[in-house]
């Protein structure tokens, strides 16, 4: 039975427009020649050189003046280094040489696409049959670097989704790091990472709990010297690798959703932040929170992190760990199962795999699932997002990979009590890629990281090969009865 799908007619497109201000440093030697120019102009070149570029960006910006003096405090070392005292630097010099180690980037212009969709939080004022959502996708820009972005909608009675207003200036979010470690934690997160005996020495003499500023002092100085063997210095930047991967990020209220971006802060992202899948979560005790995971990228590795915001101006963020979480595409059911968290995850990259723990940051014990059945789906099989709750059994919307790396959307269900039993299984995808949505910047992908249920239809935001995005609705009646003839 062929479940139809209603595709609508709104396009999510990247846009070259928006940028943020990014710090850019050409290497030391680089910047103190670049300082040097700076220190011999006199006042009023500084000032008519500043003013000019105020003139130029400020409108582009968010507190442009903010973002140079924070660029300028990042290489208050090779000021010290020119023994130059800052207290003869007048602020307006400061800003002059932040703004030459700034550099604007468009998050957008490559790609906008694999997005997710959640509740919002505020469901006040409004009709009946309408809900406000929430949507994140991954923005990629220059260089393939990408970044969580949002937008605010409503979607209607008729299943019609009105979106708000972007808004006119992108706000990057503070960074505010772990301060206190658990070493145990530390060690084990090293161990299956596949790392040396050598971070043992380094550690031991740490007490079990110890501060993030000490311990990253420590190492810097370590790194200084210069007999440091090949190995050992291997191993005290994947410390700090590892260390920098825990933060919080904290946006400025002033910002509207679709003006804060979650950028890559840590090594362990510096290629990009990939493939956001959020969901509404709702603990035992009835609190609520937005979770998700996504695929931290530095260009060799990858490392899957947990997010988390009960406002979405607030985000605490820390890397998986467990023999299940080494790997992309994990998704977290939106409420426990018998007590415990549970996540799906593709952990050979072929599989769907089912995992449960008493934490959320840590995932072992992977269990198969579900294995390529269809031809559309031989090479890989795995989820596009959360599984949703219904009263016939988990929905969980997949991607299926066949030939000529085709990408496809499938739909499977899954009992209630025991998500590991399979109930239902469409044996043809719900979406493949149209004509008209195969070219793009990976062609022949149709792909989401999550939808949700409303008005008793499967909203459903879907990526078009990698380059742009939209959604479709399928009546949840039809594809119920479809799930449960399939098994027949």
């Amino acid at each position: 039975m062929k479940v139809s799908v209603t595709r609508k007619n709104v396009k999510f497109l990247p846009d070259s427009g928006r940028i943020v201000a990014r710090y850019f440093m050409s290497g030391e030697e680089r910047t103190k020649e670049l300082v040097g120019r700076i220190l011999v102009m006199n006042n009023q070149q500084v000032n008519h050189t500043l003013e000019q570029i105020y003139r130029e960006f400020a409108r582009r910006h968010r507190n442009i003046s903010y973002i140079f003096h924070k660029h300028y405090g990042k290489i208050r070392h090779v000021i010290k280094e020119m023994k130059i005292s800052e207290l003869e630097l007048s602020e307006e010099r400061k800003l002059l040489i932040g703004s030459y180690l700034t550099m604007e980037y468009s998050i957008e212009s490559a790609a906008f696409f694999n997005p997710s969709m959640v509740e919002d939080f505020d469901q006040t004022s409004l009709e009946k049959g309408e809900k406000r959502v929430v949507i994140s996708f991954r923005a990629t820009g220059e260089g393939h670097v990408s970044s969580i972005v949002f937008r605010r909608g409503i979607i209607d009675k008729d299943n019609n989704l009105r979106m708000m207003r972007i808004g006119d200036s992108i706000d990057k979010a503070e960074v505010l790091h772990k301060m206190m470690f658990n070493k145990k934690r530390v060690l084990s997160k090293l161990t299956e990472m596949h790392t040396l005996d050598i971070y043992s020495p380094i550690m031991c003499d740490l007490p079990e709990v110890f501060e993030y500023s000490m311990f990253k002092d420590l190492l810097s100085t370590e790194l200084l010297d210069p007999n440091i063997s090949k190995e050992k210095k291997e191993a005290i930047e994947e410390v700090i690798w590892l260390l920098d991967s825990f933060y919080d990020i904290q946006f400025k209220h002033d910002s509207d959703i679709s003006e804060r971006v979650i950028f890559p802060v840590s090594d362990v992202e510096s290629r990009g932040i990939e493939d956001a899948r959020f969901v509404r979560f709702v603990d035992d005790d009835g609190s609520e929170s937005v979770m998700g995971t996504y695929t931290a990228y530095n260009g060799h590795s990858i490392l899957s992190k947990l997010i988390t915001t009960e406002d979405f101006y607030t985000f605490r963020i820390m890397p998986l760990h467990g023999e299940g979480s080494q790997s992309k595409g994990m998704a977290l059911f939106p409420k426990k199962i018998k007590g415990k968290y549970a996540m799906l995850g593709r952990i050979d990259g072929v599989n769907n795999y089912l995992m449960y723990s008493t934490r959320p940051n840590e995932w072992k014990d992977p269990q198969i699932i579900q294995r390529p059945e269809y031809p559309w789906e031989y090479t890989q099989i795995g989820n596009c997002g959360s599984p949703l709750w219904t009263q016939e059994g988990w929905l969980v919307i997949t991607h299926g990979v066949g030939a000529m790396r085709r990408y496809c959307i499938g739909v499977s269900l899954f009992d209630l009590e025991d998500p590991s039993k399979e109930i239902g299984r469409l044996p043809e995808p719900l979406l493949t890629p149209l004509e008209d949505e195969r070219e793009g910047y990976v062609p022949n992908v149709v792909y989401s990281c999550g939808s949700i249920i409303h008005n008793n239809s499967l909203i459903l935001p879907y990526a078009v090969s990698d380059y742009s995005s939209t959604y479709a609705v399928v009546d949840m009646v039809e594809l119920m009865v479809a799930l449960k003839n399939s098994k027949k």
